[in-house]
């Protein structure tokens, strides 16, 4: 009996030895897989960090396909993600580069993307003069725009350009993906009223991206700066409609934009004071299919972002149009979105304004006293109708850009007699009728302030051509 004990318990310790050893083997195995996906993250991690960087002394130009490798490793995380919650992310856009269909997208768009010139750090140092504080542009939450000058001297072909140089703040994974989102959809968006990226820099951990040269600079600056002179009614119903047909082209394009950052410091104007889009760092693929939505994390600005987005985080192309109405706002009033200096009922612009927008009596309250004489009521009154449709608190009663577009078009006319503004202003309001000629008086004529918040012109940029406003083909097909 003892021995049948013994050989029992013999038995039962060789059960449990080979019962530890699968155990010790499956934690080894389970040790050893997750050090394998730890190094594949430090591999996207240092790729990430690194980028497609050579150094300093290197010339070679980085190539799009380099960018698209950050892409991958950047999705590498997120390759064993579940089924359900890629399917739900199918709709996925080229904000965020974790998605492996994203991936592919791009690696179809490569070719979109030889326009786009890779610049060195050395080379951008150079044409900013190692970012002297006098050649600062702007500074805000993004990092600090420079002005510069690219040409022969820069690097043998390059055309002569003045050229704004924004250099982001190192703010980890997500200072990057909007970098990186900014790459991706200007290096396909090609339209007259987008700003055009000329190039980007990606070497150790610092990121930077060239545009062209805005010279008059934001929107938000004219509006708002005391030291400007004001702008026109004409002018800023040419700025309205610039900004609506970039709005428009990107919604209709064959894959939906949504801007999600619409604002007056984000539209920025040339000489001729043509609207142009910039800062696409938090732009968002639109929904495809029989998606309805996107859902993301609520990013934007306070009092430009629609209500809808901000209590859910469904983000629709009418998200865009009711920020499009914060801005017609702006400009029809002169007033900021938010304004704590006002009395607690008028700091809020939409808050305070809307509900005077439909009412015939009261439009004329709110319209920008700088602005007197220089509109007729009828088109003030359309456009104030436009912006209380855009402002809808109810996203399918808003109008589609396209629709917004068809409607400032009208508006964009020759100069009126002070006969015919006077005669307007005392005439009865209608509904209906086409709208008369408006615009008194040419373009004034602006003094450039040293210093913008956003990226804009300096009269110390050396150009042998004072209107610098490329515009290219569309690389994206609009419907």
């Amino acid at each position: 009996m003892r021995g049948q004990a013994t050989s029992g318990q013999v038995r039962e310790k060789v059960e449990k030895k080979k019962e530890t050893t699968a155990c010790s083997t499956s934690h080894n195995n389970h040790h050893q897989k997750r050090q394998q996906q730890s190094s594949v993250r430090l591999l996207s991690l240092s790729v990430h960090v690194m980028g497609n960087c050579g150094t300093r002394e290197e010339s070679a130009v980085i190539s799009n396909a380099q960018v698209q490798l950050q892409l991958h490793t950047l999705s590498l995380s997120d390759k064993n993600a579940d089924k359900k919650q890629q399917h739900t992310r199918s709709i996925s856009d080229l904000s965020d580069p974790s998605t492996p269909r994203n991936m592919e997208d791009s690696r179809k768009n490569a070719v979109l993307y030889t326009h786009v010139i890779s610049f060195t750090l050395f080379e951008l140092e150079t044409i900013t003069k190692s970012f002297r504080s006098d050649y600062i542009l702007g500074e805000g939450g993004f990092g600090t725009v420079y002005k510069g000058y690219i040409d022969e001297n820069v690097r043998v072909g390059l055309k002569s350009l003045p050229v704004a140089v924004k250099v982001l703040n190192k703010e980890g994974h997500q200072g990057h993906r909007e970098w990186l989102t900014e790459v991706n959809f200007l290096g396909q968006l090609r339209h007259p009223n987008l700003v055009k990226l000329i190039g980007y820099c990606c070497e150790d951990d610092h990121r930077l991206l060239v545009y062209e040269f805005m010279f008059r600079g934001s929107l938000e600056n004219h509006l708002f700066r005391k030291a400007t002179i004001p702008l026109s009614w004409a002018t800023r119903m040419m700025i309205a409609l610039g900004a609506a047909k970039g709005l428009a082209f990107l919604h209709n394009a064959e894959r939906p934009v949504i801007y999600r950052d619409f604002k007056t410091s984000n539209i920025l104007v040339d000489s001729d004071y043509t609207a142009k889009l910039s800062d696409f760092g938090l732009a968002k693929a639109g929904p495809q299919g029989d998606e309805t939505h996107v859902s993301t994390r609520v990013m934007g600005t306070y009092g430009y972002a629609a209500p809808e987005y901000v209590m859910t985080g469904h983000l629709t192309a009418r998200s865009d149009v009711y920020s499009f109405g914060v801005v017609l706002l702006e400009l029809l009033t002169g007033r900021k979105s938010v304004d704590k200096t006002r009395p607690s009922k008028e700091q809020s612009l939409v808050d305070w304004a809307r509900p005077k927008l439909n009412d015939k009596r009261k439009l004329l309250q709110i319209i920008d006293p700088r602005l007197e004489n220089q509109y007729s009521v009828r088109a003030a009154q359309k456009a104030c109708s436009l912006a209380y449709y855009c402002l809808s608190q109810n996203p399918k009663a808003r109008p589609l850009m396209s629709d917004v577009v068809e409607t400032l078009e009208p508006l964009q006319q020759t100069k009126v007699t002070m006969n015919e503004v006077t005669s307007s202003l005392s005439s009865n309001l209608t509904v209906g009728g086409a709208v008369r000629p408006f615009a008194m008086g040419g373009v004034p004529e602006y003094r450039l302030p040293q210093r913008f918040v956003s990226n804009v012109g300096s009269a110390g940029c050396r150009s042998p051509n004072p209107n610098c406003s490329p515009s290219g083909p569309a690389a994206c097909r609009v419907r």
